[in-house]
């Protein structure tokens, strides 16, 4: 019983320490946490849940925390699908970390802000953002689900 009560209290502390972006279960805020299909979504941290195997990897989707962007009123991290794509699969993600290369930083001075997983993708093919599977220090745990929620107001 404290084993299954000290890994409760571990999950709480992970995802409130690690997850800022994102609330805590309960009550939603409804506030913008990311950027999903160029829609701003809120989001509300159900859980940890484990690495995907490559029997299940396309049930999750990818979300890209960008750690570099000097854009103005900064950049919340974006999902590769939000609610009404087909291609989403009801808030499963496998975090990546994403950044501006030196080329993209060089080619616009102020970054602009990211809003879809095919604007990340232009930018790729561009050589002006690089990405890689995994949290960045101080991002979500790699692995989480959270549903995406409508913003309010």
């Amino acid at each position: 019983m404290k084993t299954r009560f000290r890994i409760a209290l571990f999950v709480l502390a992970t995802i409130t320490y690690a997850t800022p972006s994102f609330a805590l279960p309960g009550k939603p805020g409804f506030v913008g946490s990311l950027w999903g299909d160029d829609q701003l979504w809120s989001s509300k941290a159900t859980a940890i849940i484990p690495a995907p195997t490559e029997n299940n990897l396309q049930s999750y989707d990818m979300l890209f925390v960008i750690v570099n962007s000097n854009a103005e009123g900064g950049q919340l991290p974006v999902a590769e699908a939000a609610p009404g794509n087909p291609d989403f699969n009801s808030g499963r993600w496998f975090v990546q970390t994403a950044w501006w290369t030196d080329a993209g930083l060089a080619a616009y001075g102020t970054v602009p802000v990211i809003t879809s997983y095919s604007q990340l993708l232009e930018e790729y093919a561009l050589g002006n953002v690089d990405f890689a599977p995994g949290s960045p220090e101080g991002g979500p745990p790699p692995y989480f689900q959270c549903p995406l929620l409508p913003v309010k107001g």
